[in-house]
């Protein structure tokens, strides 16, 4: 179809669905990875998957992506920024000085700091592994996939009161196995 102007339109919206596609299986591909590094920087998992959703969003409004070497470096890129920028906000809106402090996870490279995602994820992993499966698994659906106690319960039937009770023994063994310090 022929717009006004002379151009293909439907080369144009084409061109738009591949775009969209590609975002599409980017954020399948890392998602995962890019929440759980976000909610290390912010210590919330409701704010890492607002910013993850902005990151799509902003991937999505950009004309198109060929010009990027490297759409995975670039989503954690964008994602750092966007956290960084969140982080100043919240710090002014609590009265705090809005530049972090050296040695600060902003100041941070990313190499860095997604190396001590996956250690961090790996001892959660382990973690977890020493754990019953019931506990193990109802941590799983409430921290890593956000699911509420109530559907939690429900597919596991149980009560709310025994997934809080998982949870939170998880939670407990996750803190001591990945949090103590080292012993020598």
């Amino acid at each position: 179809m022929e717009a006004p102007d002379g151009s293909d339109e439907a080369a144009g919206e084409g061109s738009w669905l591949d775009h969209a596609g590609r975002v599409a299986a980017l954020y399948r591909e890392h998602h995962g990875a890019l929440v759980a590094l976000l909610q290390c920087r912010l210590n919330s998992r409701a704010d890492a998957q607002e910013i993850a959703q902005e990151v799509y969003v902003r991937l999505l409004a950009m004309d198109h992506m060929d010009h990027i070497d490297s759409p995975r470096a670039f989503l954690f890129r964008m994602a750092t920024n966007l956290s960084v920028d969140y982080l100043r906000k919240r710090a002014v809106r609590a009265g705090l000085p809005p530049e972090p402090e050296e040695g600060d996870w902003a100041s941070a490279p990313l190499p860095e700091q997604h190396a001590w995602a996956v250690q961090q994820w790996r001892k959660v992993q382990a973690a977890l592994r020493e754990l019953p499966a019931k506990t193990s698994r109802a941590f799983v659906l409430h921290v890593v996939e956000g699911r509420d106690f109530a559907a939690i319960a429900r597919d596991m039937r149980l009560s709310e009161r025994m997934v809080r009770y998982h949870v939170s023994n998880a939670l407990a063994h996750c803190r001591e196995r990945c949090f103590a310090p080292e012993m020598p």
